[in-house]
């Protein structure tokens, strides 16, 4: 069982910044690909960035040059990151991190990843 636990989320202005952070348990750190995911009102979840067991990230195209994707290990935790800067009201979201036990996620749709966070509302206003 791998569980998923986001923080980091809130409101802020255009222009501004926020750093998501995901605690996944439960998993190796050399054997699940993990991502970001985002999901506003009345819209469907879409892939935001992903990052390969490798540490190799992809990114959509909306948010390449503002956000970053990272992870690290600690205390046999893995732990993914998503630095935002230079928020948009378009930003607005519900983000979920998620993973899967494949060696790259780049390219997969949400419908692959089995394992999923309960969830961060970001808020970003004009």
């Amino acid at each position: 069982q791998v569980d998923l636990v986001e923080s980091g989320g809130g409101s802020v202005q255009a222009g501004g910044s926020l750093n998501l952070t995901c605690v996944v348990s439960g998993s190796t750190y050399t054997s699940h690909c993990m991502g970001w995911f985002r999901q506003s009102a009345g819209e469907e979840r879409e892939g935001v960035a992903t990052i390969d067991v490798d540490g190799t990230p992809t990114y959509a195209d909306s948010v390449k040059g503002r956000f970053t994707i990272s992870n690290s290990k600690d205390n046999a935790k893995n732990i993914l990151y998503l630095q935002m800067n230079n928020l948009k009201p378009d930003d607005t979201a519900m983000y979920y991190c998620a993973a899967v036990r494949f060696w790259r996620c780049g390219g997969r749709s949400s419908g692959d990843f089995p394992y999923w966070g309960q969830g961060t509302q970001v808020t970003v206003s004009s």
